[in-house]
Parts: structure tokens; sequence; C-alpha cells
């Protein structure tokens, strides 16, 4: 059964694997992930096929790896901050 986590709760996500961690293995973890972004919705597995990393050292890597292939549109508007009211 899939998963569907919001993308600013991934970090729980990524410390369940052991790192260094290949690109293979990260795609095949998260092939039931779906991230809840902004604005849609995306495969965890599938945006991390994407990668031209060979391995993930850490799931701060990961994590940073993971958010540099998202769509733009992802964390929401650019420019737009959530902490002005």
């Amino acid at each position: 059964m899939g998963r569907t986590v919001k993308l600013n709760e991934t970090d729980a996500l990524l410390d369940e694997q052991e790192f260094p961690l290949s690109r293979a293995a990260a795609v095949e973890a998260y092939d039931d992930v779906t991230l809840s972004l902004a604005d849609g919705e995306e495969n965890m597995g599938e945006v991390l096929a994407d990668s031209n990393a060979d391995r993930f050292d850490s799931p701060d890597e990961l994590e940073s790896e993971l958010m540099s292939l998202l769509p733009r549109h992802a964390v929401g508007e650019p420019y737009q901050s959530e902490g002005e009211g």
C-alpha cells in the first residue's frame, strides 16, 4: 500500500534508510511514496530516478537532491513567504 507524505515531513522518511544509499536503492525504497506538494503530487521514487547521483551519503544529501529535482511549483509560488501575515 502506498504512503502519502507532505514535502515538509520527509525527514522521518529519509531516516528510515541506512546510508550510503545507491540511487537505485533509493528509487526502490520510495517508489510507494506520494509527495504531497504545494501544487499537486509527485511520486518520490520517480523523482529520484531522474537524479544523476550514483549514491547518497546521508539523509541531508538525499533531501537536497530531492528538492533540486522537484518542479518549482512544488513548494509554492516564487517569492511567497508563509511567515508574513
